[in-house]
């Protein structure tokens, strides 16, 4: 980006213009999208950046997409209405939000 600077050099410079970065180490990062999609990122290089109070991250790695829908079968709101005696519309609201029988159950109780 900038040849001829060493890295110590460009550190110096980023931190007397308030820049500061952090290597995090991290396994994997899922990004959750609001169409209903999830990007993971495995073996991820992941930097924090700072900069005039505002923290971005730059991130690098295998990136793979997948569908986040689960499909609800109607034996699992049955045993959350059965459980917790909610109506069927709330049954199924929190088996969508939690994604898992025993958490909606304990939700709703």
């Amino acid at each position: 980006m900038f040849g001829g600077v060493n890295p110590k050099q460009m550190q110096g410079m980023m931190k007397k213009m308030g820049i500061s970065q952090e290597e995090i180490s991290a396994e994997k990062v899922i990004i959750e999208k609001r169409d209903g999609t999830v990007t993971i990122i495995e073996n991820p290089s992941v930097i924090r950046i700072k900069m005039q109070g505002q923290t971005s991250f730059q991130i690098s790695g295998e990136v793979s997409e997948k569908s986040k829908e689960v499909e609800i079968s109607s034996e699992d709101i049955k045993t959350i209405i059965e459980k917790t005696g909610c109506s069927e519309k709330k049954a199924r609201q929190s088996l969508e939000k939690t994604r898992d029988l025993a958490e909606s159950i304990l939700e709703l109780s």
